[in-house]
């Protein structure tokens, strides 16, 4: 995929202009975005998202437009997931419902600088060492099964990482917050807030899910281009969709099993694709293994559609039926 210096200075810019319109907007003066303001604020996220992957598939063909396209609904779908942490988080610092746009936003904002870096290790590591294949491919099968095992299950409480430990043992904190402020001056001694503790809580989360969203876009896609823009992309409407969905999170009970369903196809999609490029000489001699054809984007994508749409569906109707239940047992009482 040829993509020139101008396109990647375009699309860049396109990216920070959006940012700046969250720090500028949204974020400038406190409050708690209405169901409203998130809805409309997420369509036009997603909006740009999925016009901008219509310029990638009227450029650059229908090839690099789909793998975009299952790139940015992997992310997107993986970004739900983080949600739940997020949840958690916020629940376990109380943040204040007005400043929890800015937390989320400056964690984001760290997130996608920390997977830029991941993205351009990734493809110096493609270009120069084939057999990582394997280990993204094992890597994200275990972790498919790790999905599955966790189920429905979720963590009710949040557990603090050993950089936040680290970071309350060096730097003097407030027991209280100051408003959104992070630094403050108590009787000439600098102090840090929590406010700066759960934003260093949520960018340190996020980095963690990098380690399994990276792997698994480099089986759709191995541009470089396409891997930025997708996580880009998905990760700037995180926040929006973190107050629309608040409330939902606890409905998606099968997300879990979603996921594991997608992260264990593309396991096996990077694995059929390294055998495809094998030169470790232990596997057939160093030659390449082509016994197994390598899976489609087209396929890809419509597996990964398919397994989030009957998750979903499952999940709201799993939900319902919770419901009607709870309503009859209140009933018969």
């Amino acid at each position: 995929m040829d993509v020139p210096v101008w396109v990647w200075i375009v699309t860049v810019a396109v990216i920070l202009a959006m940012l700046a319109v969250d720090y500028l907007g949204h974020v400038r003066t406190p409050h708690a975005p209405s169901l409203r303001e998130s809805a409309w604020w997420s369509l036009a996220y997603v909006g740009v998202a999925i016009v901008f992957g219509f310029i990638v598939w009227a450029g650059w063909g229908a090839t690099y437009g789909g793998e975009y396209f299952a790139g940015y609904i992997t992310e997107k779908s993986l970004s739900v997931d983080n949600l739940f942490v997020f949840v958690l988080i916020m629940t376990s610092f109380r943040v204040p419902r007005e400043y929890q746009q800015r937390v989320l936003l400056i964690g984001i904002t760290i997130a996608l600088v920390l997977r830029t870096v991941f993205i351009v290790a990734g493809v110096a590591l493609i270009e120069n060492f084939s057999w990582v294949f394997y280990v993204f491919g094992a890597f994200l099968i275990w972790t498919a099964i790790a999905q599955a095992r966790s189920g429905t299950e979720h963590e009710e409480e949040y557990h603090e990482n050993a950089l936040l430990r680290l970071t309350r043992r060096l730097l003097p904190t407030t027991d209280t917050y100051v408003g959104d402020r992070m630094l403050v001056k108590v009787d000439g001694r600098r102090f840090i807030t929590p406010m700066l503790i759960v934003m260093i809580a949520i960018g340190s989360a996020d980095l963690l899910f990098a380690v399994d969203s990276i792997p698994a876009i480099f089986g759709l896609t191995q541009e470089a281009f396409l891997v930025f823009t997708a996580n880009a992309f998905s990760l700037l409407g995180l926040r929006q969709l973190y107050f629309l969905v608040d409330g939902l999170l606890d409905r998606l009970v099968y997300l879990a099993y979603g996921l594991a369903a997608i992260l264990g196809f593309i396991g096996i999609k990077l694995v059929i694709h390294a055998l495809h490029t094998n030169e470790l000489a232990f596997i057939n001699g160093g030659e390449h293994v082509e016994v197994i054809p390598e899976i489609p984007t087209a396929v890809s994508l419509t597996y990964i559609v398919v397994v989030l749409a009957i998750t979903t569906v499952a999940s709201l109707l799993s939900g319902r039926r919770a419901k009607v239940g709870q309503t009859f047992g209140e009933d018969a009482s």
